[in-house]
């Protein structure tokens, strides 16, 4: 009985099997050990730290309110500033807004508003003066106006007015009719400066104008004799 042997396969040695399974057994693995840096480390600490920061003050800074004043009523221009004019308001405001603080409350009362001031809106220091309506080289003068020597609408101080002289009351002679005034009547510039509360049985309302020196004297003699009217001066940009 003859016997038959397969040659081995040069270049390929037998590789034993211990566990009887018939593969190879696998190359151990190497694991790499990942280096520490302690200052990326640090710098990463440092800006999340800065973060929080950063976010701690802008939540702080947006909370932060101002007590403030603000208008309670509508305030023409011109007239004079009253307490019940003023409201206070606690309000979260950007440092360019210029407003003005409830502590200078009692300094602001009694000054004149140099703008309309319209209820709600925040106060700021330019809106108010203590400047006068009266300047220099004018003088004021009391106008007593029944209701048909003005208009309907309300007047405010600091409005431009013309006081005018209407022609005074003529008797006609033999039923002749009365002449008509010749030319134009005379006017007078004036700046209305503070007005009364109407009479109650007339309506009749004094207005006290500001009016230059040259022109006083003469305005209250003509006052004085009830042949006048006011009228509201042309607007600017009308």
């Amino acid at each position: 009985m003859s016997t038959t042997t397969t040659p081995a396969t040069p270049g390929r040695a037998a590789v034993s099997d211990p566990g009887g399974s018939g593969g190879q057994p696998a190359a151990p693995r190497v694991v790499r050990q990942r280096r520490r840096r302690p200052g990326l480390i640090a710098l990463s600490v440092a800006l999340i730290a800065a973060g929080g920061l950063s976010g701690a003050l802008l939540f702080t800074a947006s909370g932060q309110r101002t007590a403030v004043l603000v208008v309670a009523r509508d305030v023409p221009v011109g007239a004079a500033v009253t307490d019940a004019d003023l409201a206070p308001a606690s309000l979260a405001l950007d440092p360019a807004v210029k407003a003005v603080p409830v502590t200078r409350k009692k300094s602001i009362v009694g000054q004149r508003a140099a703008v309309a001031l319209k209820t709600g809106a925040l106060l700021s220091p330019g809106q108010v003066t203590s400047a006068s309506l009266v300047k220099a080289g004018e003088q004021l003068v009391g106008v007593a106006l029944k209701p048909s020597q003005l208009p309907a609408s309300r007047l405010a101080p600091g409005q431009e007015v013309l006081i005018v002289s209407t022609p005074e009351s003529v008797q006609a002679v033999g039923g002749a009719k009365p002449a008509e005034p010749a030319g134009a009547p005379k006017t007078v510039a004036a700046t209305v400066v503070a007005v009364g509360a109407a009479a109650p049985a007339t309506g009749a309302v004094v207005v006290d104008v500001a009016v230059p020196a040259t022109d006083g004297p003469a305005l209250a003699a003509r006052v004085a004799t009830g042949a006048i009217a006011l009228i509201l001066a042309p607007q600017e940009g009308s």
